[in-house]
């Protein structure tokens, strides 16, 4: 037995998203079945789609922000019940018994995690579907329970983009008085703010944008420099702690070191390739350059409950899922501020053409 699913799937990388009928497995005894409501719209969706990086198989049903009701538990189930209000993020498995799985950081699994959508399941093998559906069967162990009192339609974009900076901030420390710098203000920059900010930092925007000031500092930024401005970065040599680093392509990091302090850590959680930097002031610094990618299960866990208790969502644009492809090019346009949000609800009138 399966279940029916409709959706909107990409079937190449050069085609739109177009409405798409599958099926999800039958639930198993560990799993939840969930009724989506919401879903983000990641960068990766779209990199995804159109085969960016590579390695993408079709077809795809992109969406990893994920937030619904359980309709349907397994004989096995305890941590939810029907009628929940929870949600899934980047991954949906993992080999659960190596080192990181071990540790909690399923996200860094030595045999890889499952992602939620263009991976494979452990069990049956067939390909993983993602979000852009209107029902999804996960897990127990890979579902997380979601704040009530939250703006429900706002939530989605924290299993990603707000997991992706909550997880370094977190690694490294960031407290009351810590001096936290964020490169970029997109996504991924406007959740590092907001969450650095609750968790009493000192913070400060770096952007190539005199016209970012206003926004970054109705998000929470104390401070904002001009990342072009000779005499702005001199000022502020040495002075941070930590650095979330999320601009998405190939650009230099030399500026952004000597900003930091004694012992300090440029984060790169927005772009993946090749770069170059100077170590002269790593060494004279003890000064690092690091990466993280989104976090693990209980991590993700700990910063729903830290937006709940905060009350802390994304900045969202909601769209109409028959207007994804358009949101796609609005993305590549960086027009959106900051997070595109799919009703999953507005898939039932396309369904019942």
């Amino acid at each position: 037995m399966t279940i029916k699913v409709f959706g909107y799937a990409a079937h190449s990388a050069s085609t739109p998203l177009v409405p798409f009928h599958f099926e999800r497995r039958d639930p198993r005894p560990d799993d939840v079945v969930i009724n989506i409501e919401y879903c983000g719209v990641c960068h990766s969706d779209l990199h995804q789609a159109r085969n960016d990086w590579g390695f993408s198989t079709y077809p795809i049903v992109p969406g990893h922000e994920i937030v619904g009701r359980v309709t349907a538990t397994g004989s096995q189930v305890s941590k939810f019940k029907i009628g929940d209000l929870v949600g899934i993020g980047c991954m949906v498995d993992s080999c659960r018994t190596c080192a990181p799985c071990e540790a909690g950081l399923e996200q860094y699994c030595e045999h890889g995690h499952v992602g939620t959508y263009a991976s494979e399941d452990l069990h049956d093998h067939r390909p993983t579907y993602g979000g852009y559906s209107q029902t999804i069967v996960c897990s127990q162990d890979f579902v997380l329970k979601v704040p009530e009192n939250l703006d429900t339609k706002a939530v989605p974009p924290l299993l990603c983009a707000g997991i992706t900076t909550w997880s370094p901030l977190k690694h490294w420390n960031v407290t009351k008085g810590s001096k936290v710098a964020v490169v970029g203000l997109g996504g991924l920059g406007h959740m590092a703010i907001k969450l650095a900010h609750a968790l009493g930092a000192e913070v400060t925007l770096f952007t190539r944008s005199t016209s970012k000031e206003q926004d970054a500092k109705a998000l929470g930024a104390h401070h904002v420099v001009l990342s072009t401005d000779a005499n702005q970065m001199r000022e502020v040599m040495n002075k941070f702690n930590v650095i979330i680093d999320t601009v998405p392509y190939d650009h230099d990091l030399k500026p952004y070191i000597s900003t930091l302090a004694l012992d300090g850590t440029l984060v790169l959680v927005g772009y993946l390739g090749d770069f170059s930097a100077n170590s002269v002031p790593m060494i004279m610094g003890r000064k690092s350059i690091a990466g993280s990618v989104i976090g693990g299960i209980a991590e993700t866990q700990a910063l729903l409950d830290f937006c709940g208790k905060h009350n802390i969502v994304s900045d969202i644009e909601m769209i109409a899922m028959q207007n994804i492809n358009h949101a796609y090019e609005r993305m590549l346009k960086s027009d959106v501020k900051y997070r595109f949000v799919i009703d999953v609800k507005s898939l039932a009138k396309e369904q019942a053409k």
